[in-house]
């Protein structure tokens, strides 16, 4: 069972978001959904900030409470692993039910999480860690659809338990495959140290990424171009950094300067 962020933390997490708490519904859920992905940025700079100096055999990785702690104080984020733990901790602490679970991007087993809510005798997909931006219905019967202020989505049956999540407009349509399949909190957790090894996802590369009204933000370390990319109305442009690109990616998306020197210079080694 997943433990419930505690009744002080998520009162104060909410006031992060600029949400009341309300009973648990479809169109709540979308409004948490909606709200994280504006205030709480997809990043991997405290990944490899935190990667630096922590101990080893498991005090790497940011579980819920430190987590929501550093967004509250650093206005941080986190990856798929520990996002969707910390979004599913306050969930449940709202009085949502249901599960995460672990899927696949076209041949990578295993690399992408999400949570799935159970409500009404239907499921729904609560995806904080791609991010996906609209809770999506999940039914093995035939496709279903979600649309947000960003992107629209559907959501495809592809097998036993599979569904195929796409988005558009994007120039990758194909965002994950969804194993629809609860996992234990056990085998979880042992996914997120994992995924601090060495075959850990993006801990070589800064990326952050959040929604703003209108458009989404994304800087991608490994362009090399020093620039952030704005998608807006379904086109692109990129805005330059400039001479000091930490102190720049912090005005612009709220993640705390010293956070992002530190993930700067870890990857200078």
């Amino acid at each position: 069972m997943i433990e419930p962020l505690t009744d002080g933390l998520a009162h104060r997490v909410l006031a992060h978001l600029g949400l009341a708490r309300a009973k648990p519904s479809v169109t709540y859920l979308g409004h948490l959904v909606a709200a994280y992905g504006q205030r709480v940025p997809w990043e991997s700079v405290s990944r490899i900030a935190r990667r630096a100096y922590c101990l080893p055999g498991g005090g790497c990785p940011r579980w819920p409470e430190i987590f929501w702690e550093e967004a509250l104080s650093l206005g941080t984020g986190g990856t798929c692993f520990e996002s969707n733990l910390a979004f599913f901790s306050l969930l449940r602490a709202l009085g949502f039910e249901g599960y995460l679970t672990i899927n696949n991007m076209s041949e990578s087993i295993g690399c992408h999480t999400a949570c799935v809510v159970e409500w009404g005798g239907e499921q729904w997909l609560a995806d904080a860690g791609y991010p996906v931006y609209a809770p999506l219905r999940i039914d093995p019967l035939g496709e279903t659809q979600a649309s947000s202020p960003w992107m629209d989505y559907s959501l495809t049956p592809a097998g036993p338990d599979e569904y195929i999540v796409t988005q558009s407009p994007h120039a990758r349509p194909y965002a994950f495959t969804l194993i629809n399949k609860p996992v234990s909190i056990a085998r979880y957790r042992a996914a997120t140290l994992d995924d601090y090894g060495e075959q850990g996802l993006f801990l070589s590369r800064i990326i952050v990424l959040r929604a703003s009204p209108g458009h989404v933000q994304r800087f991608d370390s490994s362009q090399e171009t020093n620039a952030v990319e704005v998608f807006e109305g379904g086109q692109k442009r990129e805005e330059a950094l400039g001479d000091d690109p930490a102190a720049a990616l912090s005005a612009r998306f709220g993640v705390n300067l010293r956070v992002l020197r530190e993930a700067f210079a870890a990857l200078r080694g």
